[in-house]
């Protein structure tokens, strides 16, 4: 979350804590990695960088549910770890 620092308990059942850009640096530090990619939220463009492109997170379902005008992505990684994004969006499905 941009507006946070450190973790946040907001006390829904749906998104129970949330976490700043500190978390996210932290941790890849901790563990000698470079990027954190999860999915499984809704972000209109298919995908979206947080934290300094430190962290992206990755939808793959466009138009979801038919209540969001939202693209879709899929991450592409080659040999050399070079990231590409292939977005499919809404009327395109």
């Amino acid at each position: 979350e941009p507006s946070i620092s450190g973790w946040d308990h907001t006390g829904g059942l749906s998104v129970p804590f949330t976490f700043g850009a500190d978390v996210v640096s932290s941790f890849l530090q901790r563990h000698d990695l470079d990027l954190i990619v999860r999915a499984h939220q809704v972000v209109e463009d298919g995908y979206e960088f947080f934290a300094n492109r430190q962290l992206v997170t990755i939808f793959s379902a466009p138009n979801y549910c038919g209540e969001f005008d939202n693209a879709a992505a899929m991450l592409s990684v080659d040999e050399t770890l070079m990231c590409s994004f292939n977005v499919l969006n809404p009327g395109e499905a």
